[in-house]
C-alpha cells in the first residue's frame, strides 16, 4: 500500500508540467503573455523594429481592410449567410469557426486559443478595436518556433524553449534557451505555409484565399525563376523583417513587383462643341514571381 502511494505521488508530480503545458489562453492578454517577444528587442533591435512596422505584426487588422473583412465575415457570414452554423450572437462563436482565417492570420491562436478568446477577438473585429488585435499578431515566436518545421514526421514537432533559425547553439533568453537549425528558414516553403496554394478545401466552408505560393510554384519556377520569397521581400532594399509587399514604393520603382506606366492627353475643343474630356492610359505589368495581390 505504501509503495502504491509513493507511485501515485510520483505520477502526479510527473503529470503536473504536462497539464501546465496543455493550458489554453482564454483571453487576449493570456495569449499575448504566452507569445511575448519583448525580450527579442534586447539583442535584435533593428529586426524587432522592422517587424513591429510590418503587416505581420498586425496580421489581424492589416491596413484595416483585414479587420473589415473579419467583421463582414462575422456579421454577414456567421450570423446570416452561414445559416447551418447556428451563430446568432458573438457568444455562439467558437474558435473552430475562424480556422480557415486563423490558419494564416493567427496560427498560434488555433494552437493555443479557446472559444472564449475567439469571442473576445470577434468583439474586437466588430468594434474596430485595433489595439486589442495588435496584441496577438504574427511575431518572432510564430515564425521561429510554431511554424518553423514543415516535415514533422521526419523532423518532429517544434520543441518548447527552442528558437529555430540558421544555426545551433545556446540562446540568451530566459524562455527560449536554445537555437536549432531548420531546413526551411531560407526557403520559399517557409512563407508558403501561409501564402498558400489556393482554395482551402479542407475546411467545412472552403475559401479562395492565399495563392502566392501556388502561383510561384506553378508559373515562376517552371519559367526558370530561381529567387525565393526571402530574396525579394527581405534581402533586396535591405528592409529585412519589414517584408514589404507589392505596394512598397521601392519594389514598384525597381520593377520588382508591378511596373506602372501612364500617359494622358486631353481634347481642347471650341466652347459649345461638346464637353471637354481627358483620356488616360495606364499599363500595369506584373514583374513579381507570383500573381498579385495575394488573398
Amino acid at each position: 500500500m505504501k509503495g502504491f502511494k509513493i507511485m501515485l505521488v510520483l505520477l502526479m508530480v510527473i503529470a503536473l508540467p504536462l497539464a501546465a503545458s496543455a493550458q489554453k489562453a482564454k483571453n487576449v492578454d493570456e495569449l499575448a503573455k504566452m507569445y511575448d517577444v519583448s525580450s527579442c528587442k534586447q539583442c535584435h533591435a533593428k529586426i524587432f523594429d522592422e517587424w513591429d512596422k510590418s503587416m505581420h505584426s498586425r496580421s489581424l487588422f492589416g491596413s484595416k481592410r483585414t479587420m473589415g473583412g473579419f467583421k463582414g465575415m462575422i456579421e454577414a457570414g456567421f450570423m446570416k449567410a452561414y445559416g447551418k452554423l447556428g451563430v446568432k450572437e458573438i457568444k455562439d462563436i467558437k474558435l473552430e469557426h475562424f480556422a480557415q482565417c486563423f490558419k494564416c492570420h493567427a496560427p498560434h491562436i488555433m494552437k493555443d486559443g479557446t472559444d472564449e478568446l475567439a469571442q473576445q477577438l470577434a468583439t474586437a473585429f466588430v468594434d474596430g478595436d485595433a489595439a486589442t488585435l495588435k496584441k496577438v499578431g504574427i511575431n518572432c515566436i510564430v515564425c521561429h518556433n510554431t511554424k518553423a518545421i514543415v516535415h514533422k514526421w521526419q523532423d518532429g514537432e517544434p520543441e518548447k524553449g527552442v528558437i529555430y533559425g540558421s544555426k545551433d547553439g545556446a540562446h540568451p533568453d530566459k524562455t527560449f534557451t536554445a537555437m536549432k537549425k531548420t531546413a526551411i528558414i531560407g526557403e520559399a516553403v517557409m512563407c508558403g505555409q501561409c501564402h498558400g496554394t489556393g482554395p482551402n478545401l479542407e475546411f467545412p466552408q472552403p475559401s479562395q484565399c492565399a495563392t502566392a505560393y501556388g502561383s510561384y510554384l506553378h508559373a515562376y519556377i517552371p519559367a526558370g525563376g530561381t529567387e525565393t520569397c526571402q530574396d525579394c521581400h527581405m534581402k533586396k532594399h535591405g528592409k529585412g523583417h519589414l517584408m514589404p509587399a507589392h505596394g512598397d514604393k521601392d519594389m514598384m520603382k525597381d520593377g520588382i513587383s508591378v511596373n506602372v506606366e501612364a500617359s494622358a492627353y486631353k481634347f481642347l475643343l471650341k466652347a459649345g462643341d461638346s464637353i471637354p474630356k481627358a483620356v488616360v492610359k495606364v499599363s500595369m505589368t506584373n514583374k513579381a514571381g507570383h500573381r498579385i495581390p495575394d488573398g
